[in-house]
């Protein structure tokens, strides 16, 4: 099968390669068969009989060429019949006799034959249908009304003239019907009249094509037969003379077939499967696609319903997986719009506390998807096969099985059963707001070659704005070993940091930026040793880029992710990247001379934190320092510390350690002693000063000495 013809319906008569069924000898077969019966009668009826899809149009056309391609004193002249186009039986026998009279030669000899059959035509047809029959004008239609009146045009005289004239012309004619099981009871007893009544001609044989058990239901929807299957297959047997039952399409030939389309698929989009691919998708067609697949028609157009789609989604999605959505998306639309309904549950993103942490059993989850399936109109038994399907795209269907399953592996193949990819299944292309795989690919490119241009600016774009996707994203491609453009990537998130809007995810406890830190974690460890302590002092750059990288070389320093403990490691590039991003954080907050602590913003206090973890030892005289010069220490605490909807945890253990690391406690307290002491409402000017005050008071001793700062969180 070649990839051109996907696209349409018509029988296979031109199938390259090998006769993949058997359709040509079976068409030879049957060639030969009704050189047979011709020799045995002189009229009769053949059926070909199968399955709708099974390829009876295609061995009616094979056996119409070789018909055609004979060479002899007796060749068949083939007439085609499409009963689809009349509905009474008058318009029938007269399109019966014009299409006996077309397949006839055009000789002279056969004028009086051509000129027989349209006389018994004429003699057996209402004058309104004559000149569909013989083509006539209106003078012409007045004439044959006269000669009808004055001549000898009795319809039984006609078929004997009709007959005399075949039988002395002596080549057999082939009327071939296709699709009869297609016709309206009353339809169909019109053309088995015709077939068996009216053209019982001499040379004239029927080759018609039907699915008998739907031809036997449109049967006993008839007046003639009733309701009996039996009645039915009794009035068919009276009709027929030869069946051509049409050969098994096997499960090998079934296999073939698929084999076949799929290589053609795959060859017109320039695509290839890789070993793991082959596997899973060996799994879905051998367990569930390939008894769902019982007829050419159906293989060809699944793989046709996949051309048509697969051309905007190459290099975007898993192939095998979008071959799974493509088959349930043709055989079962009910269960593809389902996927639409119960996306954030099958890509585990559900904020629903009974999705994500179900008290249900396997079993029971299981039969939740049963009863979905059922709601989704999925036949009784294709509900196992279609639940299968559903395990192998989606790893959360996997688990309501019972079975386990690798959350990770859809991401990294970009399958559906991934909220990053999922969208592009359902839009068959890539959503306006997500990111070709090229054009990310294209982007990192550029980035690793220092030449950045159109694809990776939108890179950073995306950067900001879908900051967890595009994270997770770079952290696929680092999972399967691509060397990604490290030091570059760090710089420009670096650069992003201060501007993303992603919002929150995991119900809200995963914030843009700790996606970005945990990526940036990973990328230090990538690099070097040696090139470290170079790239964070890049980062740290702008005030923004200085608070990620202190995060980041905290994260990598600290693997347990003490907040409370500054940098531990004394490894050399630790110690030159802590003291080079200080130096960047101090160079960044000499504006603030000269300014009251009130004025601070957000981001002088947060440079005020990383250097707390940076090099706590360098920070304390800073601040000392800046005390010294005017700052008041409650109003720096003010800004340091943000306001809480719950005062008593304003100050907890770790804060309190990190006050310890900036200004020590025994110096804090005893710059705050004064206000300690005092007392003061909850109705204080500065509610949020009152709070700290109160905090530092619950976790100061009674004697007046500081405790330790791992000292835990006041009650």
């Amino acid at each position: 099968m070649s990839d051109a013809r996907f696209f349409n319906d018509e029988p296979f008569l031109d199938d390259e390669g090998s006769d993949l069924l058997g359709r040509e000898q079976y068409a030879r077969h049957a060639v030969e068969l009704l050189g047979r019966v011709r020799a045995q009668t002189e009229t009769g009826v053949l059926a070909l009989i199968g399955s709708w899809g099974s390829g009876k149009s295609t061995v009616l056309g094979k056996v119409i060429r070789l018909l055609q391609r004979q060479d002899g004193s007796e060749d068949w002249l083939i007439a085609e019949l499409n009963p689809w186009l009349y509905s009474d039986l008058e318009s029938l026998t007269a399109a019966l006799f014009s299409e006996i009279r077309a397949a006839l030669p055009k000789e002279e000899r056969w004028s009086e034959v051509r000129q027989r059959i349209g006389g018994f035509g004429q003699a057996i047809s209402p004058l309104g249908k004559l000149t569909a029959l013989a083509g006539l004008d209106s003078e012409g239609l007045i004439q044959a009304f006269s000669d009808r009146i004055t001549g000898d045009t009795s319809a039984s005289a006609a078929k004997r003239k009709a007959e005399d004239a075949l039988r002395q012309a002596g080549q057999p004619v082939l009327v071939v019907m296709d699709d009869l099981d297609r016709l309206t009871p009353d339809e169909l007893l019109l053309v088995f009249k015709l077939v068996r009544l009216v053209g019982h001609l001499p040379n004239v044989y029927y080759l018609i094509s039907f699915d008998e058990q739907t031809l036997l239901d449109v049967l006993q929807r008839s007046d003639l037969v009733g309701n009996s299957e039996g009645r039915a297959r009794e009035f068919l047997e009276k009709i027929i003379q030869v069946r051509l039952d049409l050969p098994a399409f096997r499960e090998r030939d079934a296999a073939a077939m698929s084999i076949r389309a799929l290589n053609a698929l795959l060859d017109s989009h320039s695509l290839s499967m890789t070993p793991s691919e082959e596997r899973r998708f060996s799994e879905a067609y051998f367990r569930h696609l390939q008894d769902r697949l019982q007829t050419p028609r159906a293989v060809k157009r699944y793989f046709g319903q996949a051309d048509a789609t697969l051309s905007s989604l190459t290099g975007n999605v898993d192939l095998v997986d979008f071959l799974i959505v493509t088959f349930l998306r043709t055989s079962e639309p009910g269960v593809y719009r389902l996927l639409r309904r119960h996306r954030a549950e099958l890509t585990g993103t559900s904020i629903d506390p009974a999705q994500r942490h179900s008290t249900q059993q396997p079993g029971e989850r299981a039969e939740r998807w049963r009863h979905r399936l059922r709601e989704a109109c999925v036949a009784e038994d294709h509900i196992k096969g279609v639940l299968n399907l559903l395990a192998l795209l989606f790893p959360t269907v996997q688990q309501d099985l019972g079975n386990g399953s690798d959350t990770k592996a859809a991401a990294q193949r970009r399958g559906i059963g991934s909220a990053d990819y999922f969208d592009r299944y359902m839009v068959f292309g890539v959503p306006d707001d997500d990111l070709p795989e090229a054009t990310f690919d294209q982007a990192l490119a550029q980035l690793t070659a220092d030449a950045p241009g159109e694809e990776a600016a939108e890179l950073l774009l995306r950067l900001r704005d879908d900051t967890h996707r595009i994270t997770r994203r770079i952290e696929q491609r680092r999972s399967t070993g691509i060397r990604l453009p490290a030091a570059a990537l760090l710089k420009a998130m670096a650069d992003s940091y201060g501007q993303l809007t992603a919002e929150p995810e995991m119900m809200g406890l995963v914030n843009s930026g700790m996606s970005m830190q945990f990526l940036a974690r990973d990328l230090l460890t990538d690099l070097p040793p040696e090139q470290r302590a170079r790239v964070l002092a890049a980062m740290a750059a702008t005030p923004d880029g200085a608070v990620l990288a202190t995060r980041t070389l905290h994260r990598v320093t600290n693997p347990d992710n003490n907040d409370s403990e500054e940098v531990q490691t004394a490894e050399d590039w630790s110690l030159q990247a802590r003291d080079a991003v200080t130096e960047q954080i101090a160079q960044h907050l000499v504006p603030t001379t000269g300014r009251p602590a009130e004025e601070l913003t957000e981001s002088d206090t947060d440079l005020i934190w990383m250097w707390r973890h940076t090099y706590p030892d360098s920070l304390r005289p800073w601040l000392r320092q800046r005390l010294h010069n005017g700052w008041e220490p409650l109003p720096l605490l003010g800004k340091l510390l943000h306001p809480t909807s719950r005062p008593h945890r304003l100050i907890d253990g770790s804060v309190l350690a990190g006050l310890d690391a900036m200004f020590g406690l025994d110096d804090l307290y005893t710059r705050l002693d004064p206000l300690l002491q005092t007392q003061t409402s909850n109705n204080s000017p500065n509610e949020h000063h009152a709070n700290i005050l109160q905090a530092l008071r619950e976790h100061r001793p009674a004697t007046g000495q500081t405790p330790p700062p791992d000292s835990g969180t006041a009650a």
